[in-house]
């Protein structure tokens, strides 16, 4: 078995934006469980969810690059940025091939097949976005991180835990 040293947290979730206020809202007790926002509920019988709120992606990263991201893809590299800042890694001292990002995410982008599935039979095939694939699919959080770093040679691998954590 190896060993692995987590240099760096960040996480976004129902509860907090960042680490910090995670750890604070799990203290207080914070469930992060609240009326849905998202749609209308009106014809379901679930109203509660765990729901994300107050994330500003702007705030962030850059604003060009989080308009081409799903919500689930924005929560990830936010918190990866988190994960590596507070590991407070060099990457011009670290071997790239000895640090990874493991990003977690249960599911990728259900809005946007829901989104081109109604342009599919409102508007027909010719108006889905060609760029569907690369927006749903649950890896694209750890594409877009690596993106976000700009280093071909740094290793940021998918993962179904739900945590975000660099190490070393």
């Amino acid at each position: 078995m190896r060993r692995v040293v987590v240099t760096g947290m960040g996480t976004v979730n129902p509860i907090g934006l960042n680490v910090d206020e995670y750890w604070e809202g799990l203290k207080a007790g914070k469930t992060g469980f609240g009326e849905i926002t998202y749609f209308d509920t009106t014809d379901f019988k679930v109203k509660v969810a765990a729901e994300v709120k107050g994330f500003v992606a702007a705030d962030r990263m850059d604003k060009k690059a989080a308009r081409r991201m799903e919500p689930f893809a924005q929560y990830a590299v936010a918190a990866a940025k988190e994960a590596f800042e507070d590991a407070g890694l060099d990457m011009e001292k670290e071997d790239p091939y000895r640090v990874g990002c493991a990003i977690g995410s249960g599911v990728g982008s259900l809005q946007s097949i829901e989104r081109e599935h109604k342009k599919l039979l409102e508007k027909g095939p010719s108006r889905i976005n060609p760029l569907l694939v690369p927006l749903m699919i649950t890896n694209m959080a750890t594409g877009n991180h690596s993106a976000w770093h700009k280093r071909k040679k740094y290793q940021c691998g998918n993962s179904l835990r739900n945590r975000y954590s660099f190490h070393r």
